[in-house]
């Protein structure tokens, strides 16, 4: 995989919003936590723009989008939020210049889109808290996206969940939103699961919502060849009068069951106060064992 240059003091993140609308006010917390790292802070034409529930329309979105790609003073670009509509852009992009210059792209949830296509050209990408409400997050959570931007050694160790299968897995770490990776399955930003290690997670579904995406996911292969399964925030899930009858882990090892790789539940990544960072793309070791889990990110 191609590593885009980690960032040093004096470079310039652009945050840009590819989904929903957003203020400068809420994004001021994440500008102050970005120059007190010693970084620059450019924020593109979407923050602030309006089309409905989008940030300006799609056309403004890509324009803003492939600006920031293009521009070579531009070290990193940092989805200011999720929602939807990154979708609506992703076929627009053109990613020549990125592709030989690539920079960090920085998010998660609406943002697996970018991650996933981005993925196919073999680039690293940061699944990652973005700036709206980072000031909610837990100390973790920003000390994460600090490290992995500036190229500091990073891991993750976390106490065992009942729900876990033992194992050990080496492989890329790919994935992000369950709901994303199930809307993307059969286009050209679906990604292929062979050999690597899968995350997911999600937020306000029902749970028959979830069984419905495991099971096309199941179908689509991609539990075929699996090193490993990283679980992180099943986040307020929802269930009908008459109950489904699985919570989203028992769910998951029925899909898995037939399989043989470590699985790794409650991990704090997602739409959760400690959701600390993930390199997409990056060779990972992943330890499943009784007193915990460890997921490595090589160097």
């Amino acid at each position: 995989m191609i590593r885009p240059n980690y960032l040093k003091k004096e470079d310039t993140i652009a945050i840009v919003s590819t989904a929903r609308k957003v203020s400068k006010e809420e994004l001021a917390p994440a500008i102050a936590l970005v120059k007190s790292w010693g970084l620059k802070v450019v924020l593109g034409t979407s923050i602030e723009a309006e089309k409905y529930q989008f940030s300006g329309d799609d056309d403004l979105r890509t324009s803003d989008f492939q600006s920031m790609l293009e521009d070579p003073n531009i070290n990193a670009i940092w989805c200011a939020r999720g929602g939807y509509g990154t979708v609506r852009i992703i076929d627009y992009l053109d990613y020549t210049k990125f592709i030989d210059h690539p920079k960090w792209i920085i998010g998660y949830s609406d943002v697996t889109v970018l991650h996933s296509h981005i993925h196919q050209f073999g680039i690293e990408t940061l699944h990652a808290q973005m700036p709206v409400s980072i000031e909610t997050k837990s100390a973790a959570t920003v000390n994460s996206i600090k490290k992995t931007l500036f190229g500091e050694d990073y891991s993750i160790e976390i106490l065992p969940d009942d729900n876990n299968i033992q194992g050990i897995a080496s492989g890329q770490l790919i994935g992000g939103n369950l709901s994303i990776l199930y809307s993307l399955c059969g286009s050209p930003s679906a990604i292929n699961t062979q050999g690597k290690i899968l995350f997911i997670e999600d937020l306000d579904e029902y749970l028959y919502h979830i069984d419905r995406m495991l099971q096309n996911l199941l179908r689509n292969g991609y539990f075929e060849g699996l090193e490993g399964l990283i679980v992180g925030g099943m986040t307020q899930m929802h269930d009908n009068d008459i109950p489904f009858g699985k919570n989203a882990a028992e769910m998951i090892l029925d899909i898995c069951s037939e399989y043989d790789f470590p699985i790794a539940f409650n991990f704090p990544a997602g739409h959760l106060e400690d959701n600390q960072a993930l390199i997409l793309g990056r060779k990972t070791d992943l330890m499943v064992h009784k007193n915990g889990v460890i997921l490595s990110f090589k160097k």
